[in-house]
């Protein structure tokens, strides 16, 4: 088996170099694909450095500008794809996703879940250092998706996904649609109405600590209509035949 973790980025020169140490110490072994959108803080440059040191473990996927997360996490599970990878995980680069859950994640798709998710509201999950009203919006949406989709995922807009390649093998990946947070949602309930097992496994979020958030209304607002405009879609569509 290969697992690949699959990280996008923009402006994340404080973050690149302790994410990738972290993840490659880990006993799995994973690989991973950095797929950067032309950040001009040179977080390129710093990974190009470290692949000196991970060699075949660890690579570069580098785009003409922002293109949003999306369509750089598409262009990841296909890079993945293509190179053999049996295991595809989505993971942000500044530590907001524990690093240490890469194997429960991992581990849950080898034994009996198609797609796995790091999820901050089941049991022994959580939030850390967010204000109230952050905490709010986020349960709120997450509450909102289950009543709108009625899919069975207490936290739908996570980004800390593990697929096999079996799942993303089974749809056009250009078929997606959404470029930010309401991509996540996509991404489950596509999948979810075609007939794949979902499990969740705990984690604490924390706000990042170095760098700027991506955060903005845009993002938000697309994954509030993103929503509704998920039941009005021909979800077959999705599949290949």
């Amino acid at each position: 088996m290969k697992p690949l973790v699959i990280i996008p980025t923009y402006n994340e020169k404080e973050n690149i170099q302790l994410i990738i140490d972290a993840v490659m110490t880990l006993p799995s072994g994973f690989h991973m694909l950095i797929v950067d959108d032309n950040s001009p803080d040179g977080t390129q440059n710093l990974v190009k450095a470290s692949q000196k040191n991970y060699r075949e473990r660890l690579h570069l996927l580098g785009r003409a500008g922002k293109m949003g997360l999306g369509t750089a996490y598409i262009a990841g599970f296909k890079y993945g794809l293509d190179h053999g990878y049996t295991h595809l995980i989505e993971m942000d680069a500044d530590f907001s996703h524990p690093p240490e859950k890469l194997e429960e994640l991992y581990e849950a798709c080898k034994e009996d879940a198609d797609i796995s998710v790091g999820s901050r509201y089941i049991r022994n999950g959580g939030v850390k250092d967010w204000s109230w009203e952050r905490i709010v919006l986020s349960r709120g949406a997450s509450i909102y998706v289950q009543l709108i989709t009625q899919m069975p995922v207490k936290d739908p807009t996570a980004g800390f996904v593990c697929y096999t390649d079996r799942v993303l093998k089974s749809i056009n990946l250009d078929k997606i649609g959404f470029v930010g947070y309401a991509f996540q949602i996509e991404m489950k309930y596509v999948f979810w109405k075609h007939g794949f097992k979902i499990k969740e496994v705990p984690i604490v979020f924390k706000d990042r600590e170095l760098g700027t958030s991506k955060m903005n209304v845009s993002i938000i607002k697309e994954a509030i209509l993103g929503v509704l405009k998920l039941r009005t879609r021909n979800i077959q569509s999705y599949y290949k035949r």
